[in-house]
């Protein structure tokens, strides 16, 4: 270590005796001692040399100004630790954090997993196509799950990915949709003023169609009761609702 010293000018080469060794006086000694005390106590060795120049208030503003820097440091190698940490729980990937928060809840209702990456998934573009609207995009979905019908559906379509082609259950998913729909026109908050991109939308029901082949039949379903889309359902003719029946 004392040649790459050397090399770096942190102590002057020192001359040698017959024998070819280097032959270090107590001064250079005393100077190796406080180079390697620095070191290891963490200062760079790029700031080694202004150190050991230093008098006594000169040296004590340093030290304190290299800790500053390792604190600095210790603080984003914890934050990198705690994003690593959740990257590890999967639904961090990608997502903010009230993202991963509404999923722990629908998680909480008993949603089956394979559901529950389908929705992150889903959710990875919304957010990504909207960050300034996600946050409260997902405040609203906290409000639609305080309705009993918005948790029996997520119940019925947890399971849809692995019915059968003809399963009764479909029709039931139709009418609980059918019924938030009716309520949110009556409230005032249906229609198409969402803020979404409509090639999004048709890119989010795609996405939606290739999930099971029950996609289809449940779009197929919405479609005779007068309404069209996933993502974004809408009304398209006045049709003899069913919902509720």
């Amino acid at each position: 270590m004392s040649r790459h010293y050397h090399r770096i000018g942190l102590l002057p080469e020192p001359g040698r005796d017959r024998s070819g060794y280097r032959v270090y006086d107590a001064a250079a000694v005393v100077r190796l001692i406080r180079i390697h005390t620095l070191a290891a106590a963490g200062v760079p060795l790029a700031r080694v040399q202004q150190l050991l120049d230093a008098g006594p208030d000169e040296f004590a503003d340093g030290v304190e100004e290299i800790d500053k820097e390792l604190r600095a440091e210790i603080r984003r190698l914890q934050g990198t630790r705690k994003r690593l940490a959740r990257l590890a729980a999967g639904d961090h990937l990608a997502l903010p954090q009230s993202v991963v928060g509404y999923l722990d809840r629908v998680r909480d209702l008993g949603v089956d997993e394979q559901y529950i990456e389908l929705e992150r998934d889903a959710w990875i573009l919304v957010a990504a196509q909207m960050p300034d609207l996600i946050d409260a995009i997902i405040a609203k979905k906290h409000e639609d799950l305080d309705d009993p019908d918005m948790v029996k559906l997520y119940g019925l379509i947890s399971g849809a990915l692995d019915w059968p082609d003809d399963d009764p259950r479909a029709v039931e998913v139709i009418d609980v949709l059918e019924r938030l729909m009716i309520r949110a026109e009556e409230a005032g908050e249906a229609g198409d003023d969402d803020g979404i991109d409509d090639r999004f939308v048709e890119l989010m029901d795609t996405a939606f169609l290739e999930t099971s082949p029950n996609a289809r039949r449940l779009l197929t379903l919405l479609e005779e009761r007068g309404w069209k889309g996933w993502t974004r359902v809408e009304r398209v003719a006045p049709g003899a609702s069913r919902a509720g029946r």
